[in-house]
Order: C-alpha cells, then structure tokens, then sequence
C-alpha cells in the first residue's frame, strides 16, 4: 500500500481533475468570473426529448441573496442541440446527464445517458457544434453515461454504461473537430484482461457497465468505475486503448461514482444503487504510477480511506477543495458531505445538509467556485430519471450552494435554488443532476492552485475573530 505524499513535495506541480464533478473546474491563478452550469435530465416539457441547461452568473449566487438568484441562460435542448442530433444522427438526444469544461473552459462536453448522445458547444455563444452517438453494444444497448475530457484537450472518453463500452472521441477544440474513433474501443464484456482472465466474470466482475472515466492530470491514465464492481486502469492514448491495471470487486466495490485527483493521489468513491451493492458509501486513494499490464491484479494497492455499509449511504458526487488540501464525498441518501485530509487520507468531519433548508435534497454531483469559498451541488428531484429511486429522490431540485468553513474542514448550506419543470398534469418533473462551474475567461495558469484574491473564506476569518484560541482538536 501506497504512502500518502507530504503536501510540499506535491502542491507545487499537481492539479485537481474534477470529474464527478463533474465539475469542470481548472485551477487558475485571479481567474475569478465564473458561471455554474445545471442540467435539468427531464424532457423539454411537452416532448420526449431534449431536457434543459440553466446557466447562473457566479455572482448573483454569493451571499444571502443567492436564493432568489436567476439563470443568466436557460438552453431549451429541444431546439438547435436536438436538430443537430437528429441531422448528425437520425435519432433525438435524450436525457442529458453530466457536463464538463475543456482546459479552456472554451467548450462544454454534455452527455445524453438514455440516447447515447455527446454533444460539444461553444460555452461562450452557447451553440451546440457536435453531435455524436455512441456505438451499440451489448444487448444492442447503447448509452453515454460520462464524457470526459482530458486535461490535454486531445481526447473525451465515454462511458457507454449499459453497452459496456470504453469508448473515445478525437477532439480538436481549436478547428471543432471531434471523430468517433471506433478502433480505440474496448468491449469491456466480451474482452480478455491482462493477466488472462475475463474483462468480465461472475466473481471478478459481475457487470461492466462502466458508470464514470477518472482521466489523470497527465491525461495517460484513465481509472474506470464499473456498475458491478472492480476497476480498470487503462491508457486512453493507445488505440485500441489498453487495460494496464485491474481490480475485482472485493477489493473496489461497485457503482463509482466520481474521482479527482488531488494531492498526488487519485480519490476513487463506491456508491450504493446497485444489484450487488444496494447502499454503500467507500472512498479509496489509487497512486499516479506504478501501473503496468505485467502487473498481477489488484496492483498497486489503493487504500480504503473509508468505508461505511451499515446503514443506507450512497457515496456519489465528489469534489476538491481550494488548494487540494480536503476532499468532500456526497451522500444521497443521509444528505451528508463526509470530508476526507488530502495530507493524511483521515475522515475529519461530516456536514450535515439536513440543517439551513428543505429536508431530504438528495445532494448528487459537486463543483467548486474559484475563490473556494463556495461548493454548488446539483438537488435531485421528486420524480429521479436515473439511479434508484429510493435513494436519489429528493425534495427540491435545483442548486444548493454551501458556504465553505474552516479553510475546507467544514461548510454549512447557505441557499436553495430551486428548478421546476411542471407537465400538463402539473407533476413536477425538474431533475437536477449535471453541474459544472465554467471560467469565463481562458484559465492562465494551468496546474496547482495558486493564491487568488480570495484565497481564504471571508465569512469563516469572521467567525474565527470572535472565538477564543483553543486547541486545535483537527489533526490535519
């Protein structure tokens, strides 16, 4: 088992991947205009398709008056996403579940999981500029669960969930040019592991149905989540792509939802809503190297930071906080953030959501605002389009935005933002699930976190002047 690195070796040079994130934040040095990204994965009211982006300002969703906030956009995906798709691909986009940003923040990558739609926009004009269909796999099901894009900007991988497919996408964002390449596929239930067992198999790994695709900051390194459990390594650049590492389901379990890499380690979570694993709530620490297909399985060793089965948990959104020094894993189903040190892989403290709004929100997917000092999640709602129902129904869909505490530590829900999409039987159909937070402006800086002019929570250096010095009971 791996060792965690002490921060000063790492903090100079690594970057935080959000990719539960979906997140789709870059670390940038005084790049503070932003907007946040929400994907509603209901169909445009009236029609069997499209679904809808609510786009916010950064701004108007500070402080108190964050509640009342309105969209600065709201892209109806029934117009020119759906002609496009329909002209790209004889078939409609359906259900649009997660977003992501390019490095620039130039383009947004939009998956349709129930289509298998990806469709890339200009996140500037807000115009759709592709249109692509992942291929059928197995059982002729095809889906896009995830399309994530590499730090390099040179490739998107797709989760094909229920056609267990590894599939990737050529980009070119400057010229938008963006190619299927069907050659770099991997078939992850028909295909042969590196050590010579089956890809998949009833012990090993029961179902591939691949659920998200962490790609590492040098983007060589792809770690993907499978619905039954297990975990491949594969290098994304190879084509066809190869698997260089796996993992049974006794060591990963199943249903990962979301990974980021911080702090010179890959954070991996397991999450509940399966067959096999109905409710579980495990996060795991993968190292950046050491992967290779001469490798017996299950190596290198990822560490089990956490792991809690007991109860109904559903472990799924997962984000990094300013200057990679916590990791905040969402629960579902307890409406709980448990936050994990970087430094020391330690659970430190939980927040609770229950407390300053609705009850049972159902907390999905996470982004970080620039400053840090603000971590946005996407609310599911009454009637959830995806995962299990008893776990992923919330109360009030929409956005929630936490106030962050104690430089990371801790956080306290501050505001509810709520999204309707009501049908002709006046049943509310609003799905929140996809979320991104979008630089507005091209990113100058590339890498670690550096310091911005809000480098720390003004409102936590408020509560702190007004407290006596005790000591610090926080191992971190």
């Amino acid at each position: 088992m791996f060792m965690f690195l002490p921060r000063t070796v790492v903090s100079l040079f690594v970057s935080a991947t959000f990719l539960a994130v979906g997140m789709g934040l870059a670390s940038s040095a005084f790049a503070e205009d932003f907007e946040v990204w929400l994907v509603d994965q209901s169909n445009s009211n009236g029609k069997t398709f499209g679904g809808t982006i609510h786009i916010y300002d950064g701004d108007d969703l500070d402080g108190k008056a964050a509640s009342s906030a309105t969209p600065t956009d709201v892209l109806d995906l029934s117009g020119a996403t759906s002609t496009l798709c329909l002209d790209s691909t004889g078939a409609n986009p359906v259900r649009p579940h997660m977003v992501f940003f390019n490095s620039t923040h130039s383009h947004a990558i939009l998956s349709f999981v129930a289509s298998g739609h990806v469709v890339i926009f200009n996140a500037k004009t807000r115009a759709p500029v592709a249109c692509l269909r992942m291929s059928a796999g197995a059982g002729g099901a095809r889906q896009a669960h995830a399309a994530t894009p590499a730090p390099d900007d040179s490739y998107i991988l797709v989760s094909n969930q229920n056609g267990k497919l590894l599939e990737r996408i050529n980009a070119n964002f400057a010229t938008n040019t963006f190619t299927l390449d069907t050659l770099a596929t991997i078939n992850l239930a028909t295909c042969t592991a590196p050590n010579g067992f089956a890809c998949q198999d009833a012990e090993r790994r029961p179902d591939n149905a691949p659920i998200v695709a962490v790609v590492d900051a040098s983007s060589t390194l792809g770690f993907i989540t499978l619905r039954g459990g297990g975990l491949f390594v594969v290098n994304p650049k190879a084509t066809p792509m190869q698997i260089i590492a796996e993992y049974d389901r006794n060591t990963v379990r199943g249903a990962g939802f979301a990974g980021a890499q911080a702090a010179g380690v890959m954070y991996v979570n397991s999450g509940g809503g399966s067959v096999l694993d109905p409710f579980r709530f495990d996060v795991y620490a993968f190292p950046l190297s050491g992967y290779s297909a001469a490798n017996f399985p299950n190596t290198p060793t990822p560490a089990l930071l956490y792991s809690d089965d007991g109860a109904e948990r559903d472990s799924h959104g997962l984000v990094v906080t300013k200057h990679e020094r916590f990791v905040w894993v969402f629960d579902r189903e307890q409406n709980v953030a448990e936050v994990l040190n970087t430094r020391t892989g330690a659970n430190i403290s939980t927040i609770d959501l229950n407390k300053g709004g609705p009850a049972g929100l159902a907390p999905d997917l996470a982004g970080r605002s620039p400053s840090g000092n603000r971590i946005f999640v996407s609310l599911r709602g009454p009637n959830p389009l995806s995962g299990d129902p008893h776990l992923s129904t919330g109360s009030t869909p929409g956005l929630g935005v936490i106030q962050v505490t104690k430089n990371g530590r801790s956080g306290k829900l501050n505001s509810v933002i709520p999204i309707h999409n009501i049908d002709a039987d006046r049943i509310e159909r609003a799905d929140a699930h996809g979320i991104g937070v979008r630089l507005k402006e091209t990113p100058r800086f590339q890498g670690g976190d550096m310091s911005g002019p809000e480098e720390e929570e003004d409102e936590d250096k408020e509560d702190d002047k007004n407290k006596p010095m005790t000591k610090n009971k926080d191992r971190s």
